[in-house]
């Protein structure tokens, strides 16, 4: 087991955080998966001038790991109030779950159990690599008279007061945490707090499908309310403030002053335990097939950013739809997650400049992290994941056509195919998104609303879909329909000699050259007969004579 103290390196930060000094981290050594990519873009602040400003460091993690051709671990941590926690996280959890425990585990209850031990674990040990903080903090405290309120103190003790300060920094914020592990071929999606997990797949229809795997541990999830509300908490002050603490996660990794230090805070006082806690909701085995279209995981950054520009309520169907359209014109993962973190934060930041109504919502967002793992979703310019297919990329990323005009076909250019993980369904062409029926009878557009708990209950409830809007939260979770990029292309009927029937019917124009006379032939043929446009060259010949 790795000791509790590891680096504050950071792993799948971005490179301009790493030129300020990224610390070594027995991470790196870790082989990176290439079936996945990572966009990252920092919190912007923004201002009516144009000029954009960070308003703190770079505060989420990630990491994409394979330990071996059955093994892969991936993971999004969103920090606040600072990195240390997501910092700390991200290099823990792999050793919490790559250094031998998933070895003799087979059945679907053991792996969620060892994901479930891997958090508990990993905040333990956060909370021990800053023991020895606690313990100076305490003797420093000691040194201040009983009673002293905190002016007065930074009045007549300021250097004491500075370096209490400075500690309390050294033990602040914690981290959300979204990790997913494909083992024995299996999915498992084990989560802290409000980044997501999306699972992508494909119907019989071939209609992409969107369910979110992870539960929002916030304000704005009933059951994390009904839980709060047995700990003796008012829950209707704590949706007015929209936070516990300094973050609006009711569970999370490390943030002492949510959890040890609880009763310092006067909304989380009356809780006779700490509220806040470090849990994981686990889902799994989701089983990875032909089926299998790509999994996404985001930090709250991204989808929330997009939902205050947009205003849509189902903002986990766009992001998919987003990442399905790069994969048109991309030729590689980090491109397509690159490319969606760019257009979201391009919408957010022209939101800002362009809608007034919105302009004090959208003026500011967080740091946003997106991973995307393929699995049989063709990529342009590329093979399948395994190399078996290449595709035309398709040149717009969706069908904008006149809704009586047939969509584009986009036919594949077949290569030997070496594995069976890119089936004939996958190859269809692009269409817009059909159109929400507002009638009672579900469309082809069908929202399949699923409520995970967070003792790993799901109630589904399918609900016809509408253009009404949600204002109570962004979560879409549950399975969504939309269009795939490609539709299943029609089998060309061919001739005795292998070639494609005619598909133009000349029969009038031979009925019409049976009735002309034989001048008339003569005529026609000497009007259709090439012509030069310049009067010909005559050159003479040249008789050439030998010199003696």
């Amino acid at each position: 087991m790795a000791n509790s103290r590891l680096s504050n390196g950071s792993v799948g930060s971005p490179p301009r955080l790493g030129l300020q000094g990224h610390a070594l981290s027995w991470t790196d050594d870790l082989p990176v998966c290439q079936l996945s990519g990572i966009g990252f873009s920092t919190n912007q602040v923004y201002r009516e001038d144009g000029i954009r400003r960070e308003l703190h460091e770079f505060e989420d993690r990630s990491f994409h790991f394979k330990l071996n051709d059955d093994c892969y671990l991936y993971g999004v941590f969103d920090g606040h109030d600072g990195s240390k926690a997501s910092n700390f996280t991200s290099q823990r959890m792999p050793a919490e779950l790559l250094l031998g425990q998933l070895v003799e585990t087979t059945s679907d209850d053991e792996i969620k159990e060892v994901l479930n031990q891997a958090f508990i674990a990993v905040e333990k040990s956060f909370f021990e690599s800053i023991d020895h903080v606690f313990a100076e903090k305490t003797t420093i405290q000691l040194q201040l008279p009983e009673g002293l309120n905190h002016y007065d103190a930074c009045r007549q003790f300021p250097e004491i007061m500075s370096k209490l300060d400075e500690l309390e920094r050294n033990i602040t914020g914690g981290t959300t945490a979204t990790v997913a592990l494909i083992c024995h071929k299996n999915l498992y999606v084990a989560n802290v707090g409000d980044s997501r997990a999306l699972l992508c797949t494909t119907d019989d229809e071939g209609m992409l499908r969107v369910m979110q795997l992870s539960v929002d541990h916030s304000l704005m999830n009933e059951e994390e309310l009904n839980r709060l509300a047995q700990l003796g908490l008012d829950t209707d002050q704590l949706k007015q403030c929209r936070h516990i603490g300094s973050s609006d996660s009711t569970r999370c990794i490390g943030d002492y002053h949510v959890k040890g230090g609880y009763k310092d805070i006067d909304i989380l006082r009356s809780a006779i335990r700490e509220p806040v806690i470090a849990d994981p909701y686990v889902h799994g085995g989701v089983t990875i097939d032909s089926s299998s279209c790509f999994l996404i995981l985001m930090s709250d950054g991204l989808y929330q950013a997009l939902q205050d520009a947009t205003g849509c309520d189902r903002v986990n169907v766009e992001v998919a739809r987003m990442v399905a359209a790069e994969f048109s014109v991309q030729s590689t993962l980090n491109g397509v997650a690159q490319a969606v973190v760019d257009k979201v934060a391009r919408i957010h930041h022209d939101t800002y400049l362009t809608s007034p109504d919105k302009k004090q919502l959208c003026q500011k967002r967080g740091d946003i992290t997106l991973l995307v793992r393929n699995f049989n979703y063709p990529l342009a310019n590329a093979g399948s994941p395994a190399g078996s297919a290449s595709y035309h990329p398709v040149s717009i990323p969706f069908y904008q056509g006149r809704a009586n005009s047939q969509p584009p076909v986009s036919v594949p250019n077949y290569l030997p195919v070496t594995t069976t993980s890119t089936s004939d369904s996958d190859l269809m062409s692009l269409t817009s998104p059909q159109t929400p029926t507002a009638s009672g009878t579900p469309g082809k557009d069908t929202l399949t609303e699923s409520n995970t708990s967070g003792s790993g209950q799901s109630t589904l409830n399918t609900y016809a879909s509408t253009n009404s809007t949600s204002t109570n939260s962004t979560q879409s979770s549950g399975e969504t329909r939309f269009p795939s990029r490609y539709y299943q292309t029609t089998k060309l009927d061919l001739d005795e000699n292998g070639k494609l029937e005619a598909y133009i019917d000349f029969s009038d124009f031979y009925r019409a050259i049976d009735k002309l006379t034989e001048a008339q032939r003569e005529s026609l043929n000497a009007e259709t007969k090439p012509k030069s446009a310049y009067e010909p060259i005559t050159e003479e010949s040249e008789s050439f004579v030998p010199e003696n």
